[in-house]
């Protein structure tokens, strides 16, 4: 049970179809996408542009209204949360809902992480009022010092101050895991790196023992090139069974590979990610295969712009005679990317939301090059992205 065999999937492949898959986008969004997409292909330019990038913001050089009208407004929705509504509502006229996702990073003080919390909140509000926004979101070292997760991670003793921050991260985790409870709008808690995650996925556990007791409001996130994780839920599933809770994951396949295994080789411990890709695919669909299998016990948010794993999932909802739309299995994906899969699945009923970041320009640069990188760096995704938007480009003659 729960082992993924790779096998042919029998669904129609629906992911060809660019006339559903860009539809939103006008002539001249369609050509920005592909002239920006041509520019991240090439890894120099990425790695140049990364870094005229930050000596520009560092040294306070006028290039926001340059990477406003490029790179920021392809993958982010606005700065502030008003400026998102307008694409939520065109992306929901296609039945793609928004993840309303703040983004800014790096600013380490107690007035950014109760900013965080209250951006979070104020998503929770929006979901009440509008329902194309089901979710909120929030990023563990939003809410607190990264150093603190690692010292709890890593069980070294916090010092007096630090224990009173650790308590402030707890209470930011339960007060917006509250009013999500109270709203009945589901909430992802995403990972980082492994050396800070098992304080987070602790606190997180927490949360769903104190809010997931009827159905699943807090979700944890599994970085599936892990290689630990599945082993990492099977436990939490035992403690969740034992305890009476029920389990929310967003599955991904991770974000900061190079830097793990980096880590891993300078203090000398077993590198925490799969040996490759072949194995960090098959740790995915493992994991989709067992979550779909528990599903009375769970939620399954799949991020993910692989096509074959959004296959499997399409097959899993169709072998257990799910409904297309039941709210317990979502599909997600980021904006600004792989709206082949995002569109056509929508189209085809199943659920759907696109991750919507959004904050000011110089705070989000560091998830922008991120998205940049990982572009540049997960082999064949830029070419896909590429071959679509040549293909539209041709169907409408431009």
């Amino acid at each position: 049970m729960g082992i993924f065999v790779q096998i042919e999937s029998t669904m129609e492949k629906i992911f060809d179809n660019t006339e559903v898959a860009f539809a939103l986008k006008s002539n001249s969004e369609l050509e920005r996408a592909y002239y920006l997409f041509e520019m991240i292909k090439r890894e120099p330019l990425v790695k140049i542009g990364t870094a005229v990038t930050k000596f520009a913001l560092k040294t306070h050089l006028p290039v926001e209204g340059i990477i406003r009208a490029t790179v920021f407004d392809h993958f982010c929705g606005g700065v502030t949360e008003t400026d998102c509504m307008s694409t939520i509502d065109k992306m929901y006229t296609k039945n793609v809902y928004s993840v309303l996702d703040y983004s800014a990073e790096g600013k380490e003080v107690e007035e950014q992480f109760d900013l965080a919390m209250e951006k979070t909140l104020n998503t929770i509000k929006f979901g009440l009022e509008k329902p194309s926004i089901p979710f909120a979101v929030f990023k563990p070292s939003g809410f607190g010092r990264f150093e603190i997760y690692q010292k709890v991670t890593e069980g070294t003793e916090l010092s007096a101050h630090e224990v009173v921050e650790w308590k402030r991260i707890k209470e930011r985790y339960d007060t917006v895991s509250k009013a999500a409870h109270a709203a009945n709008i589901p909430l992802l808690i995403d990972a980082e790196e492994s050396w800070m995650q098992l304080a987070a996925d602790d606190l997180i556990e927490e949360m769903m023992e104190k809010y997931n007791k009827e159905k699943v409001i807090v979700f944890g996130t599994l970085q599936l090139y892990r290689w630990d994780r599945l082993d990492y839920l099977k436990k939490l599933h035992s403690r969740a069974k034992e305890k009476g809770f029920k389990i929310g994951q967003k599955l991904v396949r991770g974000a900061y590979m190079e830097k793990e295994r980096e880590r891993a080789e300078e203090y000398g411990y077993k590198d925490p990610i799969c040996e490759n890709k072949p194995a960090t695919d098959k740790m995915y669909n493992d994991v989709l295969v067992y979550m779909m299998e528990n599903i009375k016990d769970m939620a399954i948010f799949a991020g993910t712009h692989n096509e074959d794993s959004s296959y499997l999932c399409m097959d899993l909802i169709e072998k257990y005679n799910f409904d297309k739309n039941d709210k317990r299995i979502w599909f997600g994906q980021l904006y600004g990317m792989s709206d082949h899969i995002s569109y056509n699945l929508a189209a085809a009923g199943y659920n759907v939301a696109k991750y919507l970041p959004f904050g000011p320009v110089r705070d989000v640069m560091p998830y922008l090059i991120r998205r940049a990188e990982e572009n540049t760096s997960v082999a064949g995704q830029t070419n896909r992205e590429l071959e679509l938007l040549k293909r539209e480009r041709e169907r409408r003659k431009i």
